[in-house]
């Protein structure tokens, strides 16, 4: 709606608004820049209060201009937990679990592909295509569905059955790959132009991203405008995390919050280390994972294109990033779902490891204010949890 530009994350070109872009010449990701002397005009703290309770309560930080290709399901105004059971069990006063799990498709992915596809409507697409690992086709499946798109969606042959399910009810066609998230996106790569697919790929298109920084205006609104002192995030991708950040820096601009960040923490798993092995052998970019493994699906990224983003955020942040085991994950998910009632996926579940690993090395202290992003609904791995 105010946006003045889009610009590269990596070299900073700059390109116009209102037209389709996936990376930059660069090989990068694009960002959106906003007018947000303009935005704060109408988009107050005071009037927050009277909004529809979906990402869409802060559309003059978002792209889409004609409020008729603003498309919904619900997404977004997810609760914010206070675990007081869990938190007592392991000394953390000030514990919180930010549950994306009940999103439309029940995981966080609804909020970026209803940004992504909104976008792809408003400038006249008809066919869209992604690689996932699982949560991401499942919420691309159903907003194309509700935009009239059609939909191609490729995802790892062992995907998750409920995923592949929820894809072909929502009327997309699924394309099962032997290989992982990569392969698919190769294939994507090389269709997508003879095809006539827009590629909606994680952070190969700029709009993701909007939806997903979403979480971090909710989250400083949940908070009275008090940010945490550390936020853990199981990170394949990584948009989630480079979009709070984001919405971090216009939140100040709009004089919302100020300049103290959060500790920013990647949390992966041990089979899927690319942003922790870097992180801990202080490099920029990911490391590369051969034969990448895990249970939780959405961890199974093993390159992942805004990697060198992630790191400067953990380091800008002094964050940290850490590894816990498949077992360990599911263990950590039945834990919160006794604690808490909260179905957490094996991703979820490995936020309560970590922050014990965290406590262990001395990253985190007893007393700090921490949320855990559940960035999906257990149901759909039940496979993890029969194990």
């Amino acid at each position: 709606m105010n946006v003045t530009h889009l610009y590269c994350s990596a070299c900073g070109e700059k390109y116009e608004p209102n037209k389709l872009y996936n990376l930059c010449v660069c090989g990068k990701p694009l960002l959106v820049a906003y007018d947000l002397e303009t935005a704060r005009k109408s988009l107050t703290k005071e009037s927050l209060t009277s909004r529809m309770a979906t990402l869409w309560r802060y559309e003059e930080v978002l792209p889409v201009v004609n409020k008729s290709n603003q498309l919904s399901l619900g997404e977004g105004w997810t609760p914010l937990h206070k675990a007081e059971r869990l938190g007592a069990k392991y000394g953390f006063p000030n514990l919180y679990i930010k549950d994306e799990g009940v999103n439309p498709t029940q995981s966080f992915k609804a909020r970026g592909m209803a940004l992504a596809v909104s976008m792809a409507k408003e400038l006249g697409v008809t066919k869209v295509a992604a690689p996932s690992a699982g949560n991401a086709a499942g919420a691309l499946s159903a907003y194309a569905a509700l935009a009239g798109m059609e939909c191609h969606i490729f995802v790892p042959q062992d995907t998750p059955k409920a995923f592949i399910v929820e894809c072909e009810v929502l009327g997309a066609s699924v394309n099962l790959v032997d290989g992982l998230i990569h392969d698919c996106g190769r294939i994507v790569g090389e269709r997508k132009e003879a095809e006539g697919w827009f590629d909606v790929s994680t952070l190969k298109e700029p709009y993701r991203i909007e939806g997903k920084k979403t979480m971090g205006y909710e989250l400083a609104e949940q908070m009275n405008w008090t940010l945490p002192d550390v936020i853990l995030y199981p990170t394949g991708g990584g948009t989630g995390l480079v979009g709070m950040w984001k919405a971090f820096d216009e939140m100040e601009q709009l004089g919302w919050i100020d300049s103290k960040r959060p500790r920013m923490v990647v949390v992966q798993a041990e089979g899927c280390t690319p942003i922790v092995s870097a992180f801990e052998q202080n490099l920029t970019h990911g490391v590369d994972i051969p034969n990448a493994h895990t249970c939780a699906s959405g961890l199974r990224v093993p390159k992942a294109i805004g990697d060198f983003i992630l790191l400067d955020i953990l380091r800008q942040s002094n964050g940290t990033a850490v590894a816990v085991s498949d077992a360990e994950l599911v263990a950590g998910a039945r834990e919160i779902g006794k604690l808490e009632g909260i179905f957490a996926a094996p991703e979820g579940g490995a936020l309560l490891v970590a922050l014990n690993k965290m406590l262990e090395r001395g990253d985190v202290q007893q007393d700090e204010k921490v949320v855990l992003f559940n960035t999906g609904s257990g149901i759909k791995y039940l496979e993890a949890f029969n194990g």
